[in-house]
């Protein structure tokens, strides 16, 4: 004799989590709606790069990097990238998930099946698409002025903006996941401009001496400068600064994990 209460098959489906790829799918897509959809946040990650290259590469500035639009735009391309990627990844990301722990959004996300590490790497796969569309029209915005890199640095370059990205994304959501949303949110653009001026110190590696050269090239914003500027100038890996990218990834998604905070 039975002894079930309810006849098999009454609550099929049966409820239950969803399987990983499923919600980190799920949570790529929340994330990369929320990163469309903030305005500020595209003016900083938008904005501000193509100004910047615009500007550079039109304004009759005397620099080394050539008298044309276009040999000024070979030149600040990769620098402007990476510029576009340390706004998104790093300081976006930081300022954002610093005020949703704030409000109290990330306390409810940590409620759900999905893991920590599940949620981090949510976080960087949707900044990872919006830095691929960024690279796309800074890469069309350069094409315009004549710049004209080959296919196979293309293809190097596009390593490097992946692991430049993880490697910001896994920093901001460490600054992000730790402090407080005020501290976050001074200490981030605080930190964006430092990396601005790293980065763009190596447009100017010839006249520097040997200890910034050192810390502009142990910097993620240089190394990613360095290595984008390889690829696409010369169509060579930069292995030290492709390397250096890789243990600021490392090292920062290892710690966000452990030590990220939902409220």
């Amino acid at each position: 004799m039975s002894t079930a209460r309810f006849p098999v098959g009454t609550f099929t489906p049966r409820p239950q989590p969803a399987s990983l790829p499923r919600m980190l799918g799920a949570q790529t897509r929340l994330e990369l709606t929320l990163l469309l959809r903030n305005g500020e946040q595209l003016l900083l990650t938008m904005f501000i790069p193509i100004t910047l290259l615009i500007g550079l590469c039109l304004l009759p500035i005397g620099t080394a990097s050539g008298d044309s639009a276009a040999d000024r735009a070979a030149q600040f391309v990769p620098a402007i990238l990476a510029v576009s990627i340390m706004s998104t990844a790093f300081t976006g990301q930081a300022i954002a998930v610093g005020f949703d722990r704030r409000y109290g959004a990330l306390k409810r996300l940590g409620a759900t099946p999905i893991p920590r590490w599940g949620i981090i790497a949510g976080k960087i796969f949707a900044v990872i698409i919006v830095v691929a569309l960024q690279a796309l029209i800074i890469g069309a915005i350069g094409l315009a002025f004549g710049w004209h890199p080959e296919a196979a640095g293309l293809a190097i370059g596009a390593l490097a903006i992946a692991l430049g990205t993880a490697a910001f994304a896994a920093l901001g959501l460490l600054l992000g996941g730790t402090l407080k949303a005020e501290v976050v949110l001074a200490l981030g653009n605080l930190i964006w401009f430092v990396l601005l001026g790293l980065a763009g110190l190596v447009v100017f590696d010839d006249q520097l001496p040997d200890g910034a050269r050192l810390l502009v090239e142990w910097s993620p914003s240089g190394a990613l400068t360095q290595a984008l500027a390889q690829a696409v100038g010369q169509n060579a890996f930069d292995i030290g600064s492709l390397l250096v990218l890789l243990v600021w990834a490392v090292a920062g998604g290892l710690l966000a994990i452990r030590w990220f905070k939902f409220e």
